[in-house]
């Protein structure tokens, strides 16, 4: 029996860095490490050990006899990987059974290294793979910052709630919160409650790992039209994120329109049609799960610009949509273009996924019937114009026309959700790059702004998983160490304990580690009354009340 690894896979290495066997690959240092959409166990060297099931911070892997139903695929897209890529191998006469890289030392510290204090802002995985690789390989001590009174950043706000093993890599950067050389300050907002300099004048570095918070516009007229909002809204609600109020979306409209083919689409588009009491043993946000039992939303469209070959969503993903229970599934079939590629696509093209999908001229001239709900792709097609009833911008939105084989269409749609791309916003005291969405940087070292690093998707664009962020991480906290063992790092002006105080007189709701603390079992007390992990607190009130609510300690 070998082990497989599944849709959850990170793709953080974790698994590769504890396989005594090296059987698992693109491994970091590997050609297309970082450019595949999961990674592989090779089910001819795999030795049954468990180790990397044991490892995944995701629950991703597991022994491929005890995959069932849909999970079973992942047996063969595993084995299919190394079919299409040449296993290592021993060189001729190696003593060892398997290929092993040579040993790379990339860090190396003088004797006399001083540890520095870091500044960390933001909690999410860029910023907590940057402090783990700081607490873990150096005795530097790190303040962890976030505009909001809780942790977790992208790991707590936008990891569907139906993907519960993704979220349980938070576990894992849990641990270092109460770490005896991490100060944890939440609900500190950088850039208004402290400035850049003055976070600076307390640390001898400081790293942002703020992301990508915006998102991309369409540009097409209307698009300020209610009922037009952004899928990062969505998502940001389904999450019981503090900044989207609970009535932020209407699942009035009986037809909704997705425009775009990424992953956040098919998040999105999935939990508009999935079973609401098949969401309600999650953590999805108490208003959202009340609003979609009473959804009118019988029928959602994925609008693809171009055709299903380029798709941006990963294949694992499109995978569990297409597999989703209880939902119709059709393609709409406008263009030629679109079952040319359909049929034409190989063994491990995502396209090949949507081939046993009926294909149909859909009309979109009339409410979808309320018997079914029913999922249509439809590629080689954009929006161009978005209308309301009442022909302003404010007005309730109606149509959406879009492109096609035969001109223009308009489709009957009461909601329409942009996933076209996230963008990064600037960080007030920071260089911006507009047309990239990025503060400058080299190697994570920002341009002009000696002691300034920057990790994540404000580092580099919003691209790459959850796992991409700690190769990212670790080359910033490389530029961070190398910068201090130099000297080059400005003399901090004041102490951690300076800016603590500091912080507690700015921030009208400040949360240490021991409120994030309280907070977690609020919510997971809260979750266990009605079997699910945890009952999230949607408003900051409610987070920081919570965040006081702590058990006595003993004297």
């Amino acid at each position: 029996m070998t082990y497989a690894i599944s849709q959850n896979c990170c793709k953080d290495a974790t698994c590769v860095s504890v396989c005594p066997v090296n059987c698992i690959h693109p491994a970091p240092g590997e050609r297309d490490f970082g450019s595949t959409e999961m990674l592989y166990i090779d089910p001819e060297t795999c030795i049954d050990c468990g180790a990397c099931a044991d490892a995944c911070p995701v629950d991703a892997v597991f022994p491929v006899d005890s995959l069932t139903g849909p999970q079973r695929i992942y047996a063969e897209i595993n084995a299919a990987y190394y079919a299409d890529s040449p296993r290592p191998r021993p060189d001729t006469g190696s003593p060892v059974f398997h290929a092993w890289s040579a040993p790379a030392f990339t860090r190396t510290l003088p004797a006399d290294f001083t540890a520095p204090r870091v500044a960390v802002v933001g909690t999410g995985p860029a910023g907590m793979y940057a402090a783990e690789d700081l607490l873990l390989h150096t005795a530097a001590e790190v303040t962890l910052l976030d505009r909001l009174p809780v942790a977790g950043g992208l790991i707590r706000y936008g990891v569907a709630p139906d993907h519960p093993a993704t979220k349980k890599i938070g576990d894992a950067f849990a641990r270092f919160h109460d770490h005896p050389r991490v100060r944890m300050l939440l609900g500190v907002h950088v850039g208004e409650d402290i400035t850049a300099e003055e976070l600076a004048a307390h640390h001898d570095a400081v790293i942002y790992a703020v992301g990508a918070p915006g998102d991309r516009r369409l540009d097409v007229p209307g698009e300020e039209s209610a009922g037009a909002i952004a899928a990062t809204t969505f998502v940001a609600w389904y999450n019981a994120h503090p900044d989207v109020p609970a009535d932020a979306v209407d699942l009035s409209a009986s037809r909704v329109v997705v425009v775009g083919t990424g992953n956040v689409a098919l998040d999105v588009a999935r939990i508009l049609l999935t079973d609401p009491e098949e969401l309600a043993g999650t953590d999805i946000a108490d208003h959202a799960l009340a609003a979609l039992r009473t959804s009118a939303v019988r029928e959602v469209v994925l609008l693809g610009r171009r055709g299903p070959q380029d798709a941006a969503c990963t294949r694992p993903e499109l995978l569990a949509l297409t597999q989703l229970p209880g939902v119709e599934q059709v393609i709409d079939d406008h263009d030629p273009r679109t079952g040319a590629a359909i049929d034409a696509a190989g063994p491990q093209d995502k396209a090949a996924l949507l081939r046993d999908l009926p294909r149909a001229q859909v009309d979109y001239s009339r409410p979808p019937t309320a018997a079914a709900r029913r999922l249509v792709f439809r590629f080689h097609s954009a929006p161009v114009r978005m209308r309301g009833g009442t022909g302003g911008t404010a007005a309730r939105l109606e149509t959406v026309r879009v492109t096609g084989s035969a001109g223009e269409l308009d489709i009957r749609a009461g909601l329409l959700l942009r996933a076209v791309g996230y963008r990064g916003a600037p960080v007030p005291g920071l260089p911006f790059d507009e047309e990239s969405g990025t503060v400058p940087n080299l190697g994570g070292r920002v341009t002009g702004r000696p002691g300034t690093y920057v990790v994540g998707w404000i580092k580099r664009g919003p691209s790459g998983g959850i796992g991409a962020n700690r190769a990212c991480a670790a080359e910033t906290v490389a530029t961070l160490l190398s910068d201090a063992a130099e000297g080059s790092l400005p003399e901090p002006a004041h102490s951690g304990k300076a800016f603590r105080r500091l912080a507690r007189r700015r921030s009208r709701h400040l949360v240490d580690a021991r409120g994030m603390a309280a907070i977690d079992r609020a919510e997971r007390s809260r979750g266990s009354r009605t079997g699910r992990p945890r009952a999230k607190l949607a408003t900051v009130p409610e987070l920081v009340a919570a965040s006081k609510s702590r058990p006595l300690l003993p004297r």
